[in-house]
């Protein structure tokens, strides 16, 4: 880990946004700013855990993701929808996991123009390990006093339903019919 900074990069932007004339910005960009900061410290982290089992995160998610099915396959499609990541992203998480003979494409059985990926049995034995170092290293202790992790949660789940990555169940819920 690097020697931390004698101040506050973000706190010092803050004040020269405010100087500049742009108050009504500086607390906005400052949060914004912070949480950006915050993910990369956060990634780096989960990256050093995943790095001696030769996986990224992207591609440790799709792994956890498959071995979550019951069949260990999902269409290439639903998988990049469940991660909320690009087509892309997926196709290219894939080809590294196939690579490394963790999981596979192959047609499903009755619609030929889907792909399905499907994890191997030596990516369902590397995601546990893989989990667990995570867990250990990084989730138990993710860096927050445990007293904010609710409110963290509760503060990032608002945003991300109210910026549209996801409805509440109860906005899906309808009465029967009578």
């Amino acid at each position: 880990m690097p020697h931390p900074l004698p101040r506050d990069p973000i706190a010092e932007a803050r004040r020269h946004w405010e100087e500049h004339g742009w108050e009504k910005a500086a607390e906005g960009m400052a949060a914004v700013t912070a949480v950006m900061r915050t993910h990369q410290i956060l990634l780096t982290r989960v990256e050093n855990v995943l790095k001696p089992f030769g996986l990224t995160f992207a591609r440790f998610e799709l792994l956890a993701l498959l071995s979550f099915t019951g069949s260990g396959s999902l269409p290439m499609a639903k998988a990049g929808a469940r991660l909320q990541v690009h087509p892309t992203s997926v196709t290219n998480a894939v080809d590294r996991l196939e690579q490394a003979g963790l999981a596979g494409r192959r047609r499903h059985p009755s619609d030929g123009r889907t792909v399905l990926v499907e994890i191997t049995l030596a990516g369902r034995k590397l995601v546990p390990l893989a989990a667990a170092a995570l867990n250990s290293e990084v989730f138990v202790h993710p860096g927050f006093a445990a007293d904010d992790l609710a409110t963290l949660i509760d503060i990032l789940t608002r945003f991300r339903r109210d910026a549209g990555d996801f409805q509440d169940p109860a906005e899906n819920f309808q009465e029967p019919a009578e």
